[in-house]
């Protein structure tokens, strides 16, 4: 009985960590990524602030700022397209 107890607990905490775990991005090599520089210029020039930048992961572009009506954002882009993958704001 205990063993079992052990394993549903096992279980449940690695399904936890699943579901905040970040988006996968790319699989692409890192060589075929834009340049991290390029990117925050990117985001720059749209309009964003951004407090934090990082890759995750699951090998996505992760910034934390804000944009140009200052909400608050946490954003995933694809690092080889720039693209937006998850977003969430804090309106």
């Amino acid at each position: 009985m205990k063993i079992l107890n052990i394993v549903t607990v096992t279980a449940a905490l690695l399904f936890a960590g699943a579901a905040v775990a970040g988006p996968q991005c790319t699989e692409a090599s890192q060589t075929e990524w834009m340049p991290t520089e390029t990117m925050k210029q990117r985001l720059i020039d749209q309009g964003y602030t951004i407090d934090r930048f990082k890759v995750t992961d699951g090998n996505c572009y992760e910034i934390y700022g804000e944009d140009k009506n200052g909400v608050k954002v946490e954003i995933y882009f694809n690092p080889v397209s720039g693209d937006p993958v998850k977003e969430r704001r804090n309106d």
